[in-house]
């Protein structure tokens, strides 16, 4: 997980563009929790084609 949002944002930047809180995600990286199912397809779709689902919670935010 790491190594896909250091490609591309800084670990604050990562979950606010895609919809996750900051501290989930600092937990995540550094192994207090691990992602539910549901996130881990998400995460593996942000590694594969970001730009699917870049907009989506900027979107489902209005």
């Amino acid at each position: 997980m790491r190594a896909v949002r250091q490609r591309r944002l800084s670990q604050w930047q990562f979950p606010m563009k895609f919809g996750f809180p900051p501290a989930t995600l600092r937990n995540w990286e550094q192994g207090r929790a691990r992602p539910h199912a549901s996130a881990r397809v998400l995460l593996a779709v942000i590694a594969k084609h970001p730009e699917a689902v870049e907009d989506v919670p900027a979107k489902a935010a209005k």
